[in-house]
């Protein structure tokens, strides 16, 4: 199964997206929100995004969002207590069993791959 949907990285898009991602699991709608969310935070509100989930022949399921500026790399920080950014990376890197980047010359793609198991919801 794969879902793909375009659309701009806008604080209003975060709940959309989470909604039309119903079909899969808590795991996978929180990794793909966050992934989102980052692009608003380090790229910019409103750049145009492709968000895909899908199946991988292992039988685990992958989240990429790509965006169009193959510069502004995920960083995987260490927040503190008091630290209000910086979690994000963080927990899809706890959540996630590899994630990473795949740069081209006009764009990037941020994944990150979930156990089959926890993949999809009931």
């Amino acid at each position: 199964m794969t879902f793909e949907l375009h659309l701009l990285a806008t604080p209003k898009a975060v709940p959309e997206l989470r909604h039309r991602l119903r079909a899969h699991s808590y795991d996978v709608r929180l990794c793909a929100t966050e992934l989102v969310t980052n692009v608003i935070d380090h790229v910019g509100e409103g750049t145009p995004v492709t968000v895909r989930v899908r199946d991988t022949d292992t039988g685990n399921t992958r989240v990429e969002v790509t965006d169009p500026d193959p510069r502004a790399l995920p960083v995987l920080l260490r927040a503190t207590a008091t630290d209000e950014h910086g979690r994000g990376m963080a927990l899809l890197d706890a959540l996630a069993l590899r994630w990473g980047v795949e740069q081209g010359a006009d764009r990037k793609t941020v994944w990150c791959e979930l156990n089959g198991l926890t993949g999809r919801g009931c």
